[in-house]
C-alpha cells in the first residue's frame, strides 16, 4: 500500500506591491550612478511592475 503524500498547504500569495517600492528606491540618486548600470536598475523595476500589473486581478 502506498503512503500518501500530505498536500502542501499554500502560504499567502506573496504580495505583488512588495518589491515596487524596493525596485523604484533603486532609481534614487540615479545620476550619481554610472550609465552602465542604469539598464540593470531600469530593468528591475521593469520586472517588479510587471509582475504587480500581472498579479492586479488577485489584489
Amino acid at each position: 500500500m502506498q503512503q500518501q503524500q500530505p498536500h502542501p498547504i499554500p502560504g499567502p500569495p506573496p504580495d505583488p506591491r512588495a518589491g515596487i517600492d524596493e525596485g523604484m528606491a533603486g532609481l534614487e540618486n540615479l545620476d550619481r550612478v554610472p550609465l552602465a548600470e542604469h539598464v540593470e536598475r531600469f530593468d528591475a523595476v521593469h520586472t517588479q511592475l510587471t509582475f504587480a500589473l500581472s498579479s492586479i486581478d488577485k489584489v
